[in-house]
């Protein structure tokens, strides 16, 4: 044998050796914890949500699924983080709609098409809001009372959040005229609801983690939900739409990967969370305790859900300036 066929006979034995060995691995996966960094701090919707279908999760896997919470820098610290972690399947993105909206308002310099993402686990109906002594009963009537107290009226919201892109959503829908409203921004949900509390502004966007006590003890007032159905939890609360508002809005939790994770590895991940979700239980905690869907979608059919959801914030964007 020639010097050159010994070398590409050797280089060949080496690559099938690398291909078994890689094979293997995928197969073995998981083999260790695997870590779930939430960008945000504990207590809130995302980690509360995300705790508990991993929790379920974790039992298909056969490995533990480690939350850590990582917030700061408006999310993307956590986000951040598992972009640039090594594709192995060990680090995972529990998150929202956050990534898109980060990006679109200039934080960071990437979006979903940084990630492999794995799956859309649950969407987190919005709902606009007053506190108890607000005049306004209902969200037909906000577009009203904006008209009768032209730049008095104060919503508050979270700079470049979720928050934010609703109301600008809403005002659409609802004919008001931005430069007849008054956004007031705060840091963070805690103390939006200490504003709303306070009677500081007129109007917040909460969902059923962060405003359900206080629409059950009569602190807040929910004012319409922003979805095709009335919630079972709030039967007497109507949709925007039956107010003549065509508007739906959620908050859209599913789980990414470092971009390159294998696909084998991805399906892996993307089986138990979508196992977890079958348990009647969790999906009926889910529901009532935390205001949200079950709306399990993968691969393909995920890739499409994030190119139409960044489209729609993208359109919503022309409407918000950033830098104030």
């Amino acid at each position: 044998m020639t010097r050159s066929r010994l070398t590409l006979t050797i280089a060949a034995i080496g690559l099938a050796s690398t291909v078994a060995l890689t094979g293997t691995a995928q197969a073995d996966y998981p083999e260790q914890d695997i870590r779930m960094v939430i960008p945000y701090g504990p207590g809130g919707a995302t980690d509360i949500i995300f705790r508990l279908i991993s929790k379920e999760a974790e039992k298909h896997l056969g490995e533990s699924i480690v939350p850590v919470n990582m917030a700061g820098a408006g999310a993307t610290l956590g986000s951040r983080n598992v972009k640039d972690a090594d594709p192995d399947g060990y680090t995972l993105l529990g998150s929202h709609d956050t990534i898109a909206l980060s990006k679109l308002a200039g934080t960071v310099d990437y979006s979903y098409d940084a990630f492999a993402p794995i799956a859309l686990l649950t969407q987190t109906i919005n709902i606009p809001t007053a506190h108890a002594n607000h005049p306004v009963q209902s969200a037909e009537e906000i577009a009203d009372y904006v008209s009768e107290n032209p730049g008095e009226v104060r919503f508050s919201m979270i700079p470049s959040s979720t928050d934010h892109f609703f109301w600008v959503q809403f005002f659409d829908a609802a004919g008001i005229d931005m430069a007849d409203v008054r956004l007031v921004g705060y840091p963070d949900t805690g103390e939006q609801v200490s504003a709303l509390m306070a009677e500081e502004v007129d109007f917040a966007m909460f969902n059923l983690p962060s405003g359900g006590a206080y629409y059950e003890d009569g602190t807040f007032r929910p004012l319409a939900v922003a979805h095709p159905e009335r919630l079972d939890s709030h039967p007497d609360v109507p949709t925007l739409r039956e107010l003549g508002i065509e508007m739906d809005h959620s908050t859209s939790r599913g789980i990414f990967a470092p971009k390159g994770t294998p696909e084998e590895i991805q399906a892996t991940i993307a089986d138990a969370y979508g196992k977890a979700l079958e348990n009647e239980e969790i999906s009926s905690r889910i529901e009532n305790e935390f205001g949200s869907v079950v709306r399990f979608l993968a691969g393909d059919d995920y890739l499409e859900f994030l190119d139409e959801n960044e489209a729609a914030l993208t359109a919503a964007a022309e409407n918000i300036d950033f830098q104030n």
